[in-house]
């Protein structure tokens, strides 16, 4: 009987996944060809847990993509909590993702929940990644890796599972060349 249930939810929820697909085809209004490659390339990526990296040039959109992925995802009953790299001060950015602890630093006069625990179990979307710098980098790249994260101040570990989706209108292979963006947090 365990393992019926077992097969008849994973039934309801891929029939569920195939009705959110159609109606959001249906109400999505477009004709190109191109539209039409992104959208099936949306419906093959938002059922998995896989990372996703959305490139293009500002007012394409991409934020838009991040959204209907999400959507569509089996995370969609959990949070979706954006990053906005392009507007973060570079001091800051460290608190904000993984939160503080009071004290940790001048003006930290309470603990602060960083994005990562409000994305638990959710999406967190950094829109335009490429404007994080270099030491926050490493510190991303290893919270992605380790699904760990620690708060400033904090020796604490906070096991974290979130799905991460990305965008930039920079060429992150040149970055890569210039040596501005890691290559190990882009792959």
């Amino acid at each position: 009987r365990a393992l019926g249930k077992r097969r008849m939810d994973l039934e309801n929820l891929y029939l569920r996944q195939e009705l959110k697909i159609k109606d959001d085809r249906n109400t999505l209004v477009y004709e190109s060809e191109s539209m039409t490659r992104i959208m099936d390339m949306i419906a093959r990526v938002a059922p998995t847990d896989s990372t996703v990296l959305i490139t293009g040039e500002s007012g394409t959109g991409k934020g838009l993509v991040a959204h209907k992925i999400y959507q569509l995802s089996q995370r969609s009953r959990r949070p979706f909590i954006t990053v906005d790299c392009g507007t973060l001060v570079e001091t800051l950015f460290e608190s904000e993702l993984f939160g503080h602890v009071k004290g940790s630093f001048t003006g930290a006069d309470a603990n602060k929940i960083g994005k990562f625990e409000l994305a638990q179990n959710g999406t967190l979307f950094f829109d335009e990644i490429s404007n994080i710098g270099l030491e926050v980098q490493a510190k991303l790249l290893r919270a992605v890796e380790e699904r760990k994260i620690s708060k400033v101040g904090s020796h604490r570990v906070i096991t974290v599972d979130v799905r991460i989706i990305a965008a930039t209108n920079e060429d992150l292979t040149k970055a890569i060349k210039d040596g501005t963006f890691r290559e190990d947090l882009f792959y």
